[in-house]
């Protein structure tokens, strides 16, 4: 029998043995962590059950983040809307027909105290998936915490603020890259003397895997991004050891199953020897390689949606025996608009399932020491170290984003596997193979013109009762701060707490450091 490939191109035997892999890994939690970064993994603790969710306005959210706390979940991420993603009020005209659609809105203070009523921030965990806002979002937050009560270091999750993947694969910019870079290190140095347990970044592979790119090239362009963060850092004057322990990461989970549980062990493996052979690194947290994962976007079917559940099962297994430290599960009915709450609890109930049924997490690395776990581990990692070695070539990460060598080597990969799906090589169940024409009923969620409506009404009384020349004054501050050297977030802080909106922040940064428009290459 010859061998074939797998969906990343890697050439699979029909049958492993002990002489495809011979050297055993150093047992979890030890250097370099292929095996996991704890050495019980989930005796200890379960990963958390953290589902994406945010929809319409602050108010509705914050009732769906509510049931699902009831329901088990374990920790918060917030979905936002494409206007406050790039930096725009609700009532601007380039927030027309988006407001409150793939995410909920924030324009002010006045939401992120709605979005978060009622919930004790000393208590749960939240991830924010933003990136170019990320500054704003996060400096909201800790001001809610703080009308809480809530002291600094019990401030806990996670911002996105990944940057360099927006430009590579998913493009919610605003800046050009060299001060949307400075954001991302002002908020590292930020959070190190003000908020010294949130995570400063989650630098983000998901987004390039659902682009199409490869589990090889996913993790690998990650890196390479990880890298330049990095390097960006510490060319701020920032030590490795005193940020890189808060660095995070977040992968796709996939339907190659034993290809996604060798991808996370690479990825843990490869990352361990950069930080200490690269940079140098001494602390074991800065080696640590700790990430959340979200089960597939584009693994997920319109046709015949409920077999979505079982999609969603697996990769959520996968995630799971490939040591993720949070996870996301997808809902049955996200191919076909907002998830609903009945999917959403469905989504959930599949983690807990998993964590608390099937006996997985009772043992570390169950899969540790498979022949073909662990040579499928070898050649993920080889192919990947390759793609971060041309990308060394091409002058890193920020140069390849430039040239649009990444996003060329995405869409080609991407290409590659709807060639294969369309010639039927690439079985789709419910797509090219065993379809129906009987429809299943799934009832979808639409967010109307409503909310737009009333996010404009809302944002028009906040403006008119601020103090006349509170924006003046703070634009004036902000403006004064990105034309120097400062760090930004304070003087950002000072402007949101008085009920400036994010808006209005990024129109004096806009000013300041222009927008960026991708270059013909790219």
């Amino acid at each position: 029998m010859t061998d074939v490939p797998n969906d990343g191109g890697l050439p699979l035997k029909p049958v492993y043995r002990g002489e495809d892999r011979p050297v055993e890994e150093p047992p979890p939690g030890t250097f370099p962590y292929t095996r996991g970064i704890h050495k019980d993994m989930y005796r200890g603790r379960l990963w958390t059950m953290r589902q994406y969710a945010g929809f319409g306005t602050a108010a509705e959210s914050n009732k769906r983040y509510k049931f699902l706390l009831k329901q088990g979940q374990t920790g918060l991420s917030v979905a936002f809307d494409l206007p406050t993603q790039i930096g725009y009020d609700s009532d601007h005209p380039m927030a027309n027909g988006e407001v409150g659609k793939v995410g909920v809105a924030i324009d002010s203070l006045e939401d992120m105290e709605m979005l978060l009523d009622g919930i004790p921030l000393e208590k749960v965990s939240t991830s924010m998936t933003i990136n170019a806002t990320a500054s704003m979002l996060l400096l909201l937050y800790q001001l809610v915490a703080e009308k809480q009560g809530c002291p600094p270091a019990k401030i806990t999750g996670t911002v996105q603020n990944d940057i360099l993947k927006e430009y590579a694969a998913r493009g919610t910019y605003i800046f050009p890259p060299k001060p949307s870079m400075r954001l991302v290190t002002d908020l590292f140095s930020y959070c190190r003397a003000n908020l010294p347990n949130w995570n400063t970044i989650s630098i983000s592979g998901y987004h390039i895997r659902e682009a199409g790119s490869t589990a090889a090239e996913e993790i690998a362009l990650t890196l390479g991004h990880a890298i330049a963060y990095v390097e960006a850092a510490q060319a701020a004057g920032l030590a490795v050891d005193d940020f890189a322990p808060r660095l995070s990461f977040f992968f796709a989970s996939h339907m190659d199953f034993f290809e996604e549980v060798a991808k996370f062990r690479a990825a843990r493996r490869i990352w361990a020897r950069i930080m200490r052979d690269r940079f140098k690194a001494r602390d074991d947290r800065s080696q640590a390689l700790r990430f959340h994962t979200q089960t597939g976007g584009v693994t997920l079917t319109a046709q015949q949606p409920l077999n979505n559940v079982v999609r969603t099962a697996l990769e959520a297994m996968s995630a799971v025996l490939g040591g993720t430290q949070s996870l996301h599960t997808n809902a049955y009915d996200e191919a076909l608009g907002l998830p609903s709450e009945s999917a959403a609890e469905v989504a959930l109930r599949t983690q807990q399932v998993i964590g608390y049924e099937t006996g997985v997490p009772l043992v570390a690395d169950p899969l540790g020491g498979s022949y073909y776990v662990e040579s499928l581990t070898d050649k993920v990692e080889e192919e990947a170290l390759a793609i971060m070695a041309e990308m060394d070539e091409g002058g890193g990460a920020v140069a390849c984003i430039e040239s649009g060598w990444t996003q060329r080597r995405i869409a080609e990969s991407a290409y590659r596997l709807q060639k294969r799906i369309e010639s039927g090589e690439r079985i789709v169940v419910g797509v090219n193979r065993f379809d129906s024409s009987d429809a299943e009923a799934v009832e979808i969620m639409k967010i109307g013109p409503r909310h737009q409506a009333a996010q404009a009404r809302a944002l028009e009384r906040l403006r008119a009762r601020r103090p006349k020349g509170v924006l003046k004054r703070h634009s004036a501050a902000i403006e004064r701060a990105a034309r120097g050297t400062e760090n930004l977030l304070p003087p950002l802080k000072a402007a949101l707490a008085d009920y400036v909106t994010i808006g209005e922040c990024c129109a004096v940064l806009r000013g300041v450091f222009g927008e960026y428009r991708p270059t013909e290459a790219a």
